[in-house]
C-alpha cells in the first residue's frame, strides 16, 4: 500500500467514527460537555471538520468548503467565518450547537474534498516543503499526517465523551 493510499484510508475512517459518536444524540446533548472544562461532541466534530477543511485548503490553494459550500450559513454559529476552534475559550466552545446529521454531513464533504486532493498527488509531492519556517521544515506528507492525527485524536475524544454521557444517564440511556 502506498503512503497516499494509507492517508486516504485513514481520512476515510473519520466520518464513520463521528457518526458513531453522534448517532441518536440530539443537538442539545451533543453540545453538552461530558465534564466541566471538557469539549462537547458537537465542538469536537465541528472543530475536526473545520481543521481538516482549513489545513487541506491551505495545502491545495483552494477556498475552504466552510465558506464556499455555505456551511458557515447552515451552521449559523455566532463566530466569524474564519473561526476554526483553535485556542477557543470554553464559553465559545459551548456555543457550537448543531444536529448530528449536519455535523457529519460537513465532515463527509470535507473528507471527500481531502480524498480528492490526495488523489491529485503523487508520492513525490509528499516530500514538498510546505512550511520552511519551522525546524525541521514541514513537508506536505508530514502536514497531511498531522491533519489526520488531529482528526483521529478528536474522533477518539468524541467516542470517549459519548461513553461518559451514556454512563451519566439513568440506565445508560441517552436518547
Amino acid at each position: 500500500m502506498s503512503p497516499l493510499d494509507l492517508l486516504a484510508n485513514g481520512f476515510s475512517r473519520i466520518p464513520e467514527l463521528f457518526r458513531g459518536a453522534t448517532n441518536g444524540l440530539g443537538a442539545e446533548l451533543l453540545a453538552s460537555a461530558p465534564a466541566r472544562g471538557a469539549n462537547s461532541i458537537a465542538w469536537l466534530a465541528w472543530h475536526t471538520a473545520r481543521g481538516q477543511d482549513s489545513w487541506t485548503s491551505d495545502l491545495d490553494g483552494s477556498a475552504e468548503l466552510w465558506i464556499t459550500g455555505g456551511w458557515h450559513e447552515r451552521f449559523a454559529l455566532p463566530f466569524e467565518a474564519r473561526e476554526n476552534g483553535w485556542g477557543m475559550a470554553g464559553k465559545d466552545t459551548a456555543q457550537v450547537v448543531a444536529p448530528a446529521a449536519l455535523l457529519v454531513e460537513y465532515l463527509e464533504a470535507v473528507t471527500a474534498n481531502t480524498l480528492a486532493y490526495l488523489d491529485s498527488l503523487t508520492e513525490g509531492d509528499l516530500d514538498d516543503i510546505v512550511d520552511a519556517t519551522r525546524t525541521p521544515a514541514i513537508s506536505r506528507g508530514v502536514q497531511l499526517l498531522s491533519i489526520l492525527d488531529d482528526a483521529l485524536q478528536h474522533a477518539g475524544q468524541a467516542g470517549y465523551a459519548r461513553g461518559i454521557l451514556e454512563r451519566s444517564r439513568p440506565n445508560g440511556c441517552i436518547d
